[in-house]
């Protein structure tokens, strides 16, 4: 089938890695869907003659209302990219509730709510493709960070487990685990770690987040969406149940 006759879905795509995916996949002929909380995904979805639903994941219904809209948009949803993440930096002790239970929500819970809307579909028409953005934090921990550490850890377990069952119906399911990438979410980062650790923002980018990298650098959002570009694609069909890094050595260690 045609790039042009496949409908991507693409959450947290106002903005960071999600509009850099939507971009990619929109200048590789897909239709998209946009899904964002914030109403400047619709400029954006015009911007790319993409589709837009404006929903707030931390909300189950959202989640399920999205999967009926994102369907309605072009009939079908063959590729599906869970992007969309938040982050919230503090000592455990004085960890929100809400703040977790609403993290867990939105990178766990809604890519399940989502897979689980999509999968029977592509199971039965015997090709899709799903890619989960995972993190270095898939693997490894940080502190200050529980919260995202153990949403990414899990978002990773679930890839896995709905590689295993999607596998035999030509359903890929994979997780992207970027670094630190020029996004708004790691500049808030800066400012957290800053405040937590008692650094000056260029100590926190040098000292903690590029230190333990081979490349000392940032990565650009376009470098992620080109690596999910290539696991959406027909040629990426034996690649499932990875968690592909994109940390510039990070992980190496």
């Amino acid at each position: 089938m045609a790039k042009s006759e496949r409908t991507a879905l693409v959450t947290g795509a106002a903005g960071g890695i999600g509009r850099a995916v939507a971009e990619r996949l929109a200048a590789e002929g897909y239709r998209v869907v946009i899904c964002d909380k914030e109403p400047a995904g619709a400029q954006e979805a015009a911007r790319l003659g993409a589709a837009f639903v404006q929903a707030d994941l931390s909300d189950p219904k959202e989640v399920w209302r999205l999967a009926v809209e994102a369907r309605r948009a072009f009939g079908r949803v063959d590729v599906l990219v869970n992007n969309a993440g938040f982050q919230h930096v503090a000592p455990l002790e004085r960890f929100p509730l809400d703040v977790w239970q609403a993290m867990q929500q939105v990178m766990v819970t809604a890519p399940f709510q989502l897979i689980r809307s999509f999968l029977p579909e592509m199971k039965e028409r015997g090709w899709g493709r799903i890619v989960n953005m995972g993190s270095i934090h898939s693997t490894v921990a940080s502190p200050y960070k529980a919260a995202y550490v153990t949403a990414k850890h899990a978002l990773l377990g679930l890839t896995r487990a709905a590689a295993l069952e999607a596998g035999e119906a030509g359903v890929t399911v994979n997780a992207v685990c970027p670094a630190y990438v020029r996004t708004p979410l790691v500049e808030r980062q800066i400012a957290d770690q800053a405040a937590n650790l008692g650094l000056d923002p260029g100590e926190v980018v040098g000292r903690v987040m590029l230190e333990p990298a081979a490349i000392k650098r940032l990565i650009e959002p376009e470098e992620v969406a080109a690596l999910v570009a290539f696991l959406v694609s027909d040629e990426a069909g034996a690649i499932t149940g990875g968690c592909l890094p994109v940390d510039l050595g990070w992980t190496a260690r």
